[in-house]
């Protein structure tokens, strides 16, 4: 499948609250280390390379990006390269940032911040960034506990004008409706993908969508680990056919797939590679059947 002149407008829009986004948008954590995941040793990437993608990125149409002040390496943030390469901000980008995790200037983990502590993380991705205000504001979780005392948290800065929308991540159904009371979700990021879902993320998918949520998987293309086996052998295999069917990459597919589960599910795919960019937001005008859709869906059924 060709680029051609396919944009991330391609895909169709979402709202966020009161801002409009093409449902095809950008992750950034690749930007920062060559790898998936925050918790393993990487080479960094190029730094004029990681600015020229997320140029590039707008340049396609991408007008929501994803970040969070915890992903970094010991070489760059991905913060500081947004407000870098994207500075003074076009005025239909969105800015989505997580708060919740902390990491050590060495790039430890640290325990999760307090309700005390959010708005220390607030204001550093507010410095980061430049702005004056975060369009949205996810609180990431880590595990079923309740989540009221920090969102509460996140409310009351979102009355205070530092956050203009708030969002949800790594969560349950049980957990999006204690938020609901205390604020408005307007997204919410959980792990989905083909065969890495939660075990409960195709409840909070409908869930989302019966409320107006927009469902942001991450880990949509590559997993989070992706496991050997018979499994993942005969996942990539039927991945691989629908791919040769359409002229398409295995990544394209993927992409696809997620974006067809619901008009609310937005995409947010990262990568450090111009290449591999182009080729993701290319997926945003590939159309699936159903036939593989449903083909596609049964091999996440256990998933989780």
């Amino acid at each position: 499948m060709t680029s051609g002149t396919i944009t991330a407008a391609d895909a169709g829009t979402w709202q966020l609250g009161d801002l409009t986004v093409n449902r095809m948008g950008f992750g950034t954590m690749r930007l920062t280390q060559n790898g998936a995941a925050l918790n393993t040793v990487r080479t960094p990437y190029d730094r004029d390379r990681a600015i020229a993608v997320l140029r590039r990125a707008v340049d396609l149409g991408v007008n929501h990006i994803d970040t969070a002040a915890f992903y970094f390496s010991p070489m760059s943030s991905a913060n500081e390269l947004i407000n870098r390469a994207l500075g003074p901000y076009p005025d239909d980008l969105v800015i989505t940032t997580k708060v919740g995790p902390g990491r050590g200037p060495s790039g430890d983990w640290l325990d999760w911040a307090r309700p005390q502590d959010l708005r220390g993380q607030v204001e550093e991705n507010l410095r980061q960034l430049g702005r004056d205000h975060l369009d949205v504001v996810n609180l990431r979780m880590n595990g079923p506990d309740s989540i009221a005392d920090r969102f509460g948290a996140l409310a009351e800065l979102r009355e205070e004008g530092l956050i203009r929308h708030l969002g949800l991540s790594n969560v349950g159904a049980d957990q999006i409706a204690e938020a609901l009371p205390i604020a408005p979700v307007v997204c919410v990021q959980n792990r989905y993908g083909i065969a890495t879902r939660r075990a409960d993320s195709d409840d909070v998918l409908r869930v989302c969508g019966e409320r107006g949520i927009a469902f942001v998987p991450f880990y949509a293309i590559a997993g989070e680990g992706r496991e050997s086996g018979a499994a993942a052998a005969a996942e990539s295999e039927a991945v691989s056919a629908v791919a040769r069917a359409h002229d398409a990459s295995p990544a394209q597919v993927r992409l696809a797939w997620t974006l067809q589960r619901g008009p609310h599910v937005l995409a947010i795919p990262g990568t450090g590679n111009p290449d591999h960019l182009t080729e993701n937001v290319a997926a945003a005008a590939l159309r699936l059947s159903g036939d593989e859709l449903r083909l596609l869906a049964e091999l996440g059924r256990h998933a989780g």
